[in-house]
């Protein structure tokens, strides 16, 4: 992995807790620091599923209020409704490969709105905004 040097002015007292904590521990003070910033930093969109990170990543650059709206989006209705008359005919019978192909597309679309919406939740929280309950948003 590629590393860039920063060089960063920390409050003394800030200073003097981590270099503790890395005695305390036996790491080095860097390892400390740059674990520091990864728990401290945006969510990250790079451990879901490939097909799904360009629409999170794309998120990162959005302001507040766009976020806003797309963590209360929502599935169309046609769309939850046609999902789970799938999901239940699926049950009952085997589907025909158009309704199996469209059954994975509407999954699909499923799981990528709750993704964008996940994140765009995790981006809003990280900047400093307090959620709602999920059920809320």
């Amino acid at each position: 992995m590629n590393t860039q040097d920063v060089t960063l002015p920390l409050p003394e007292p800030l200073f003097l807790r981590f270099q503790q904590m890395a005695r305390a521990t036996r790491q080095p003070l860097t390892d400390l620091l740059v674990r520091a910033v990864e728990m401290g930093g945006p969510p990250s969109w790079e451990d879901a599923p490939a097909r799904f990170q360009a629409d999170l990543a794309a998120l990162d650059r959005l302001d507040d209020d766009a976020l806003w709206r797309v963590a209360r989006s929502r599935s169309p209705q046609a769309s939850v409704i046609r999902l789970q008359e799938l999901l239940d005919q699926r049950v009952e019978r085997r589907l025909t490969p158009e309704e199996q192909s469209e059954l994975e597309e509407l999954v699909e679309e499923a799981d990528r709105l709750m993704l964008r919406k996940a994140h765009a939740a995790a981006l809003l929280r990280w900047r400093g905004h307090a959620l709602p309950p999920a059920d809320k948003l």
